[in-house]
């Protein structure tokens, strides 16, 4: 953003969707407390008196596993937790440097801004008339209202600028952020360059099962059968879903997957001789088959 960076919470955004479809009847919603049941145990009688003996038994609430998708850090041991939502942007925002021919050093110092600008959410407000994923402002020649608050636009037109500061692939996060952005904090933006990173390293594929989602349910209706090959080839610039493709270029599409599953509604995406499940929301292994490519199942809604 050209402004104030905003005050948020790293780790502790919700996605709140009141169009979500649940997966099972085993899953619970997210609003629920508890569970607490009384059980008439009997009754006994003695001396002529009817004594009705009352036992309630309470059950422990169920556990509500919240929707949180889990991204390795650079540091060992450390793991990123994100809502779905916020790893489907930061997956457009890898996809994009993709498509547009952008290094993975690109990646770090897109995410960081849209980390420090917006925690990685769409917002449609912000400082003046800032909005978007990095607060992009319309009265400043970045485009639209319509057009910035399209992450893939929005993620395009923040590469388009960095491409035009000379030696940014050299540059700190900070810095080259800072020449695109033209913040009144320049170095905000270091403060997210390991969390970027991370991102980066699991979103562009530099390593394998990089992103897994546990998912309580689905974002809204169920998407039509092309709406995710659509999304793939405008976003990575090509489908790269199910045909032959190079490993590290396989997970990021996986990843990609993976991080677009709660709004397309996909049960599993397969690469490499692992695969992820919305049951399980983890990486296991199956049998490898070749060529090798990624495999993906919607849900039959």
């Amino acid at each position: 953003m050209s402004g104030d960076p905003r005050e948020c919470a790293r780790r502790s955004a919700r996605v709140d969707d009141p169009a979500r479809t649940p997966l099972t009847e085993r899953h619970v919603s997210r609003e629920r407390t508890g569970i607490r049941r009384a059980h008439l145990i009997g009754g006994v009688a003695a001396v002529g008196l009817a004594v009705v003996a009352f036992v309630v038994v309470a059950r422990a609430p169920r556990p509500v596993i919240p929707a949180r998708c889990r991204i390795p850090s650079i540091v060992a041991g450390d793991t990123y937790s994100i809502t779905p939502v916020q790893a489907q942007d930061a997956a457009i925002i890898a996809a994009v440097a993709l498509r547009k021919g952008m290094a993975d050093h690109a990646v770090t110092v897109a995410l960081a801004t849209s980390l420090q600008e917006t925690q990685l959410r769409n917002l449609p407000y912000g400082d003046l008339d800032s909005l978007g994923l990095f607060q992009q402002r319309p009265s400043e020649g970045w485009g639209t209202r319509a057009q910035i608050m399209d992450p893939n636009y929005a993620a395009s037109r923040f590469y388009d600028r960095l491409a035009q500061v000379s030696g940014w692939q050299a540059m700190a996060v900070t810095q080259a952020a800072q020449l695109v952005q033209r913040s009144a904090t320049p170095d905000a933006y270091a403060a997210w360059e390991t969390e970027a990173r991370s991102l980066a390293r699991a979103l562009t594929g530099e390593i394998p099962t990089g992103v897994s989602c546990q998912l309580d349910g689905f974002g809204g209706l169920t998407p039509a059968s092309t709406a995710l090959e659509q999304a793939a080839t405008t976003q990575m610039g090509a489908q790269l879903i199910g045909v032959p493709v190079s490993m590290k270029l396989g997970w990021q599409v996986a990843s990609w997957a993976v991080a677009h599953a709660y709004r397309y509604h996909l049960t599993s995406v397969a690469f490499d001789g692992r695969r992820w499940t919305v049951a399980s929301g983890a990486w296991k292994p199956i049998a490898a088959s070749e060529p090798v490519t990624v495999q993906i199942t919607m849900s039959a809604a």
